[in-house]
């Protein structure tokens, strides 16, 4: 016996089946020293305890001795493995089965990778912190092939960022059939922050520099006021526009405003990794 396999007895029954069960997987395989194939699938079943390393709990039941908590699951037959979740029985099977169908059995009722980043994404929405929320909630959405409650997650993230575009890229990948009230909400959302336009600053700014296209400081200026009202994408263009212009524009400041506007996009973010290979044509 280790931390990953252990001997069920009427002691340890409610502790090890039901209290266990509500942190993790327990697979209960109800055996017998006369029976044959327990004898040939115990091993198999110790094998991916180990292996697992904790992720689920291999509870083993002696049919034998322990009559009682076999009669309460209705064992009939021996080999009989069952899967607890929450002390609830998820699902089970009966004879030896191949380790190859057993690993597909755990893979079915074990979480996801993509469940703990989602479910860290949320601690940090929870506090207000989107930034850091959401390169976890990307990695998700991709992970799970775009898990519709996740990518409903990252349009709300992307929104909150003043991110329209990205948001609306997410929603409309969003399967017909699962766009429900959530969806509805964002989708409403979307189009407010559309309609409420940029800030008169920033409107001011873009219109003098309509007037005078080559003033560079203005574009610069402007690039600034965009990138802190979310407009990270036009911010960027305007930059790019400059250093096109003159790489070293006021003694390299343009330069390290655009780095900057990058460095809050966050490591990996999509439109981070666009600009930077547009910034490197430059430089090469």
């Amino acid at each position: 016996m280790n931390e990953h396999v252990i001997d069920v007895t009427e002691q340890n029954a409610q502790r090890v089946l039901l209290d266990e069960s509500s942190r993790r997987l327990v697979l209960v395989d109800f055996w017998a020293d006369w029976c044959a194939p327990c004898k040939a699938l115990m091993p198999i079943l110790e094998k991916l305890a180990n292996e697992y390393a904790g992720k689920f709990l291999l509870a083993k039941v002696n049919a034998d001795q322990q009559q009682m908590i076999a009669g309460q699951f209705g064992v009939r037959s021996l080999p009989t493995v069952i899967l607890m979740k929450d002390g609830q029985p998820v699902d089970a099977f009966q004879g030896v089965q191949p380790e190859q169908a057993i690993r597909e059995l755990l893979d079915t009722h074990l979480p996801k990778p993509w469940d703990a980043m989602l479910a860290a994404a949320q601690t940090h929405l929870a506090a207000g912190a989107f930034n850091e929320a959401l390169p976890l909630l990307r990695q998700a959405y991709e992970a799970s092939t775009q898990r519709t409650d996740i990518a409903l997650a990252l349009a709300h993230t992307w929104l909150q960022l003043q991110r329209t575009d990205e948001a609306e890229a997410i929603l409309k990948a969003v399967p017909i059939q699962d766009r429900d009230a959530h969806y509805e909400q964002l989708m409403a959302q979307l189009e407010l922050r559309r309609q409420a336009g940029k800030a008169p600053e920033i409107e001011v700014l873009e219109q003098r520099l309509k007037n005078d296209p080559d003033n560079h400081a203005l574009a610069c200026q402007l690039a600034v006021q965009l990138s802190e009202h979310g407009h990270h994408k036009d911010a960027l263009e305007n930059l790019l526009a400059v250093l096109r212009a003159d790489l070293n524009f006021q003694d390299g400041g343009a330069k390290k405003i655009f780095l900057d506007v990058l460095a809050a996009l966050g490591k990996g973010d999509p439109m981070a990794v666009q600009f930077q290979r547009k910034f490197f044509t430059l430089l090469h």
